[in-house]
């Protein structure tokens, strides 16, 4: 019965294709053109990415640096309620924009900036550029809605950028792919923006020329860029948890990516978008979570062999949140960095500054804390490498180019801690912080080192291993 029905339609569309060639001709095009138009949609990289040599050697410098700060900043922070306060409290346009008459930073200061990175044995800094809110920090000539046309009026960027660059401190700029502002960013099948108030929908060509545009000034006018870090990717996803989720817009990716490395090759690119990186990426991003982890319910992700990094909070929130008070420990934070590292992946730790364009207080004085541990401890921390043996119960460990360095977060359970699977040769056993020789013992299942009698530190007890 089957056969016969396809028979028949078989026999029919012949004599259909023999008596309308060209109808025909022209429905195999267009359905052609629907295919190719779905799978680019859908799959918007396809080609292969091969890293120039200036880029690999970008990465290894970028995996070296292990410690960086996130600042969120901008016109929401006059808000004091963090950098979401227009999604959340669903303020329209026109009233947000209003906060280009108020926001006036006078005592933004790039070397105070920079010098609370380097206060706090940071090696780099990620500055937001451009937030979900649309709204330029530097002197964009794509759009008004930026920083040079308020009371302040100059150039933020610009600023830092000099300062850093003077400083030997690496500059990344963070760029937000959504847009609750636009109207040319499709918000109709995005998750977030619904309540700011726009009706008019524009081409979304219009937005990748916008970002094609922007992205050109960052990477023309501003030195050396060590790297742009996108975000914003999840808002076209049905949800973000599904990790197979498809974009429902096309963002461009393979000619945005190119743009970028074409105008810098040592640019090191990475895409907040909570997946595993796609072609053209050179480092992964986590949030909240150390690679692999899941706390956050967007996580999970499965961990490339790309550099990692991992970003994380002071308090609760990223922007200026005058009320929020959940500050972190040091200890919480140095804990976290070195958990990082031996997971192989960098710590960017945020700030975010008051609408004055000050640091407060509460991350200043942390920050502090956090370098001069650093200062005493570095070594087990910078230019490291992770991933060489899974977290156990007393803590983790990093690698260093002949030497290991156990790190005691937690008390043991017995009277020594115990390494497994140690197939390098150990020569010696030594407490970092003051060189005491430690008894250890090396046998085909691990390494035992011996901790009887030792006074271990609150937040961190690193022991030396030397590497025959």
């Amino acid at each position: 019965m089957n056969q016969q029905k396809n028979d028949c339609i078989s026999s029919s569309t012949q004599l259909q294709q023999l008596k309308y060639p060209s109808r025909v001709s022209r429905y195999v095009k267009v359905l052609f053109l629907f295919v190719l138009l779905f799978a680019a949609i859908q799959y918007p990289i396809a080609q292969t990415y091969t890293p120039t040599p200036e880029n690999l050697t970008a990465r290894a410098a970028f995996q070296d640096m292990k410690f960086g700060m996130f600042i969120h900043w901008g016109a929401s922070s006059v808000l004091g309620d963090g950098e979401w306060v227009m999604n959340i409290k669903n303020i329209k346009v026109p009233e947000y924009t209003r906060l280009i008459n108020i926001f006036n930073p006078q005592n933004f200061d790039a070397k105070k900036w920079v010098a609370a990175a380097k206060a706090g044995g940071m090696k780099y800094i990620t500055f937001i550029s451009r937030h979900h809110d649309g709204f330029s920090n530097w002197d964009t000539k794509q759009s008004d809605w930026k920083i040079t046309k308020t009371p302040y009026g100059k150039d933020a960027l610009k600023q830092l950028s000099e300062e850093c660059h003077q400083q030997g401190i690496k500059l990344f700029i963070y760029y937000s792919l959504l847009d609750w502002y636009r109207n040319d960013y499709q918000y109709e099948t995005g998750r977030t923006g619904k309540g700011t108030g726009r009706t008019i929908q524009e081409p979304w060509e219009n937005y990748i020329a916008f970002m094609k545009a922007q992205l050109t000034e960052l990477l023309t006018n501003y030195g050396d860029i060590s790297g742009i870090w996108f975000d914003g990717h999840w808002d076209q996803l049905e949800n973000d948890h599904d990790k197979g989720a498809n974009s429902k817009v096309n963002w461009h990716y393979d000619e945005i990516y190119k743009l970028i490395h074409s105008l810098q090759p040592a640019c090191l690119i990475s895409n907040n978008h909570h997946l595993t990186p796609i072609p053209g990426e050179d480092f992964q991003a986590f949030e909240k979570d150390l690679p692999g982890g899941n706390t956050t319910g967007f996580g999970g992700a499965a961990v490339s062999q790309l550099p990692l990094e991992t970003c994380e909070t002071m308090n609760d929130s990223w922007g200026f949140n005058i009320t929020d008070r959940k500050y972190k420990t040091s200890k919480a934070l140095i804990q976290y960095l070195v958990n990082a590292a031996a997971h192989n992946a960098n710590f960017l730790l945020n700030v975010g500054p008051m609408p004055d364009g000050t640091i407060q207080q509460e991350f200043t004085d942390t920050l502090k804390v956090l370098g001069s541990w650093l200062q005493k401890n570095g070594e087990s921390i910078y230019g490291t490498r992770g991933g060489i043996i899974k977290e156990q119960q007393w803590g983790v460990v990093t690698a260093g180019e002949k030497k290991w360095y156990a790190h005691i977060l937690r008390s043991p359970l017995q009277s020594y801690i115990f390494i497994p699977d140690v197939t390098v040769k150990v020569a010696k056993a030594v407490l970092l912080s003051n060189k005491t020789t430690l008894k250890f013992k090396q046998q085909a299942e691990g390494l035992f080192v011996y901790t009887d009698g030792l006074l271990l530190d609150d937040i961190d007890t690193i022991i030396e291993l030397q590497l025959k």
